[in-house]
């Protein structure tokens, strides 16, 4: 198995969610998830904003706001619903993933809920349709103002396995509260939390960066990703607060603090602009942690090796 650094888009293409995590796992702290809001307008008309990010150097691109019952990514306009995402793997040759939320009725809320359809939802039904769609990976989290809670990440993680098995990658975690009053802060995943995660399944467990959320440090963050290697998960730390729009600086501080945290996959997040990280930073983020040899391969490397 190639570290996924060497993968071109005819690996991505045969690799199962054990070879994507082998390959995320050997790239050693050097894979980068960009975030796309799916039906936001593209920057620039003539290609989706997908492409634009794999453009400047994502490895993986997630999807956000994405309904799978009524599937839809700006900027494809042509294609059937069970077309859509193949179609996208092609035009950007790096594995798609989605998000879902596992929405917590229950729990006592922040702020009023956002309304969000079955289609964004970890319900069964919905899982069973992101198999259908040919999704590479899903991220069980929560958008703001969702409530979305720990215990429901949990449950459809376990769901999620039943259903997807060995072919799709389960990336699990928080970015933040998601509205749940409870789960803030340095609060927000405690270690027994990562245990039942990664005991229910997940392939990744999905942690805010040092920085993005009050009271989370470096020290504190490096203790819960060594928890779970420890137990075998790869870690994912995100940038889910906005702060994809700041400046160089200050995403290069939030790749270093990441990559001396352990981080295996580095994200960032949809809101620079609107529906997309700036794209200057998704380079910035890259360089910084793997350097201007590998970004630059990742982003001229054509989609027909």
């Amino acid at each position: 198995m190639k570290r996924l650094l060497d993968c071109r888009a005819s690996d991505f293409t045969k690799m199962n969610a054990s070879d994507l995590t082998q390959a995320i796992r050997a790239s050693e702290g050097r894979t980068i998830l960009s975030e796309i809001v799916s039906p936001a307008p593209p920057l620039f008309h003539e290609i989706t904003n997908a492409e634009l990010a794999a453009s400047f150097g994502a490895d993986l691109i997630l999807l956000n706001v994405f309904d799978v019952f009524a599937p839809a990514v700006a900027g494809i306009s042509d294609k059937k619903a069970e077309e859509i995402i193949p179609y996208l793997k092609t035009l950007t040759g790096r594995p798609i993933g989605l998000n879902l939320e596992p929405i917590d009725l229950d729990a006592r809320s922040l702020e009023e809920r956002l309304a969000v359809s079955e289609g964004r939802t970890a319900s069964k039904k919905a899982l069973e349709q992101v198999k259908r769609l040919g999704f590479d990976f899903i991220c069980l989290t929560g958008n703001p103002k969702t409530g979305v809670s720990n215990n429901e990440i949990s449950k459809a993680i376990q769901r999620a396995k039943a259903i997807l098995k060995d072919e799709v990658m389960i990336i699990a975690g928080k970015m933040h509260s998601s509205g749940i009053s409870a789960e803030t802060g340095a609060d927000m995943i405690p270690d027994e939390t990562i245990d039942q995660f990664i005991d229910a399944g997940a392939d990744v467990l999905l942690l805010p960066s040092p920085g993005t959320v009050p009271g989370i440090s470096v020290e504190k963050m490096q203790e819960k990703v060594t928890r779970a290697h420890q137990k075998g998960a790869l870690t994912m730390l995100t940038i889910g607060t906005s702060q994809e729009g700041a400046d160089e600086s200050t995403i290069r501080q939030f790749a270093l603090n990441n990559k001396i945290a352990g981080a295996d996959i580095h994200h960032i997040g949809d809101a620079g602009y609107t529906g997309i990280a700036i794209p200057e930073n998704i380079m910035a983020y890259s360089i910084t942690v793997r350097g201007k040899r590998h970004t630059y391969i990742r982003m001229a490397a054509s989609i027909q090796r």
